[in-house]
């Protein structure tokens, strides 16, 4: 069969039209808009009488809703809740509440109970009487704490602080006319001066690096006249050294542990026998004094055993040590007498540091708990409370003008502290390890140097408190520096087994 048998044609039907087509599609868009207006006009007359005020009703009360919540959140940010995290899981269980969901810290449980609070309105917690009862006895005990008491010293600390008073009034006139002759000179001079000694620091150089012990070296000192250095190390040993060629003099032996800290003793001649010249601590809480003709001690100290004596300082006289001693305190030994005259409490932790003023009258200490207080030696009274540092406070130092006082710490920062204002006036962020030790420039006060854990020292001008010089070149952490009295000499001690002289060019 062919393709044109198989084929099926489909008969169209016919369509019959009436008038134009433009007329009948006219009327069908017209009639199609009529039935829409009659379907909006009915809707909404419905919704006008039946569902309109159901709507205002239902918007009325969930702007009422709204509006408490506001005043909730408003008395919920009112409501005064410890930040104790103890006491906020105490509250909770008084309401019958979790004091813990999963996933919940102090801050959440704290707002958790704020919001609860702020729900239950005036209800609260249910008031305790044996709370109100505790308060009194809490705050009786925080007076007494708090109150300032004394009990009887021997005579021989009223000899020492008597004659304290009379060695510093001298003391303290001589430096006040030094002041005022100081002021009274021309201001043009006073720049020159410091331009010159900026440039002389400048030229900063090292004069003499030495491997000065087996061990870690701890502390260092120059002497007076800036002829002999004094070192200490974690082998036990104290060595002196000249200077400025670091040829080894002497070593003295007669520690059984770590030496912390080393000094020389003012007003004594390098050829004096017999006599005490130095002085040295160590971490079993032994304190030796040396002469300069012997290797071995000519008398210890054993009145802080078993805790670490860290650092020691020779009073302005001679005739005074002070020791920091890590059992929280520290005390003052009269080398006259023999004696310890006074064992002074205060820090709340150990106390590594201590430094007289240049008058003899007062000293600063600081400790472990990141305080210093400054001591008045004539009356025993702390004058001054150095509130500041976030970390442990590792070394202080007093300007030669008798009212600056440094501090460095564990924060890596150092600060300046004004005596007469009784305030912190300056904050040096120093270095990027903690800082170890600072010191004074002896002679005029014009800069200082601060050693660090991220072995470089670093030397401030006194005024602005500008950078002027990093001294670096150790391969080891800084613990120890020092300034001869002359500011001819800085020495740095390291945990390299080495110690740097530097001098100017």
């Amino acid at each position: 069969m062919s393709d044109s048998e198989q084929s099926v044609y489909a008969k169209r039907t016919k369509a019959i039209h009436y008038g134009s087509l433009e007329e009948s599609d006219r009327w069908h868009v017209e009639r199609k808009d009529n039935e829409n207006d009659a379907s909006a006009k009915t809707d909404y007359s419905q919704l006008t009488t039946a569902e309109y005020m159901n709507l205002d009703a239902e918007v009325a009360k969930d702007r009422a809703a709204l509006l408490e919540e506001f005043e909730r959140r408003k008395k919920a940010r009112l409501i005064h809740v410890s930040t104790d995290d103890g006491e906020v899981k105490n509250a909770l269980r008084k309401l019958n509440e979790p004091i813990c969901y999963f996933g919940e810290g102090p801050a959440d449980r704290r707002m958790r109970l704020k919001d609860l609070l702020s729900a239950l309105g005036e209800k609260g917690l249910p008031a305790s009487k044996p709370a109100k009862e505790e308060e009194k006895p809490k705050a009786q005990q925080k007076e007494t704490n708090e109150s300032t008491w004394y009990h009887e010293g021997p005579e021989s600390l009223r000899v020492a602080r008597f004659w304290i008073a009379n060695y510093s009034l001298a003391r303290a006139k001589q430096r006040l006319e030094d002041a005022s002759e100081k002021v009274r000179q021309h201001s043009a001079t006073k720049a020159g001066r410091m331009v010159e000694l900026q440039k002389r620091i400048q030229q900063l150089a090292p004069q003499c690096s030495q491997v000065g012990d087996t061990r870690p070296i701890t502390g260092c000192c120059i002497n007076e006249n800036s002829s002999l250095l004094l070192t200490c190390s974690l082998s036990s040993l104290c060595k002196v050294w000249s200077v400025p060629d670091c040829t080894l003099k002497q070593t003295l032996r007669g520690h059984k542990c770590n030496v912390s800290d080393v000094a020389f003793r003012p007003g004594v001649a390098t050829d004096s026998n017999a006599e005490v010249a130095m002085a040295s601590c160590s971490f079993d809480g032994s304190v030796k004094l040396w002469s300069y003709d012997s290797e071995e001690s000519i008398a210890d100290i054993n009145g802080h055993v078993p805790h670490r004596v860290a650092k020691l300082a020779f009073h302005p006289s001679g005739r005074f040590l002070g020791t920091a001693c890590y059992d929280a305190s520290w005390r003052l030994w009269d080398l006259e007498q023999k004696q310890e005259v006074l064992h002074q409490e205060g820090h709340t932790k150990a106390v590594h540091c201590i430094a007289f003023q240049v008058d003899g009258s007062v000293c600063v200490t600081g400790g472990l708990d990141g305080f210093g207080r400054v001591w008045d030696l004539r009356t025993g009274r702390c004058i001054m409370f150095l509130e500041g540092h976030l970390s442990a406070i590792y070394g202080v130092d007093f300007s030669p003008n008798g009212y600056h006082i440094v501090s460095g710490s564990q924060d890596n920062s150092c600060k300046i502290w004004d005596l007469r204002r009784r305030q912190m006036v300056y904050t040096i962020p120093a270095h990027t390890n903690l800082i170890s030790d600072v010191k004074y420039q002896k002679n005029g006060g014009n800069f200082l140097v601060t050693c660090s854990y991220d072995k470089t020292a670093k030397i401030w001008s006194d005024k602005t408190w500008q950078p002027l010089k990093t001294l670096s070149g150790h391969d080891g952490r800084l613990v120890g520096v020092d300034i001869s009295h002359d500011s001819q000499y800085i020495v740095t001690a390291s945990y390299d087994r080495t110690f740097k002289l530097w001098a100017w060019d």
